[in-house]
């Protein structure tokens, strides 16, 4: 019996090979557009979450990758917290294993 369903190992290690080719600092300035153009409505309850990230962390190292399908992932090294998206579709925090992942790229790359 053949299924469709894609393999999860193969989806993660996929993604885990177009962030490490991505994954680049974005300042402060940038993740402030960055929300503004995600979120331009005030009511929207991840545009909080998103600037509550950034206040928290002022002085902080921000990261951005994106994946072919196509996600977005931002991600603060100092308070080990991101959260990925997908433009005009969906977001969410990144879990144990995402978060472990970019701790690793992000050690690599400095």
């Amino acid at each position: 019996m053949s299924t469709d369903l894609p393999n999860p190992d193969e989806i993660t290690q996929t993604r885990r090979e177009a962030i490490a080719d991505t994954i680049h600092p974005i300042s402060a300035e940038q993740m402030r557009e960055l929300g503004n153009a995600l979120f331009p409505t005030l009511d929207n309850p991840w545009r909080e979450k998103f600037f509550a990230l950034l206040d928290e962390n002022p002085g902080a190292t921000f990261h951005h990758a994106t994946t072919d399908d196509p996600i977005h992932i931002l991600y603060c090294d100092a308070q080990n917290r991101g959260m990925w998206f997908t433009p005009g579709s969906g977001m969410g925090p990144l879990q144990p294993k995402g978060l472990a992942i970019l701790k690793e790229l992000v050690g690599k790359k400095s």
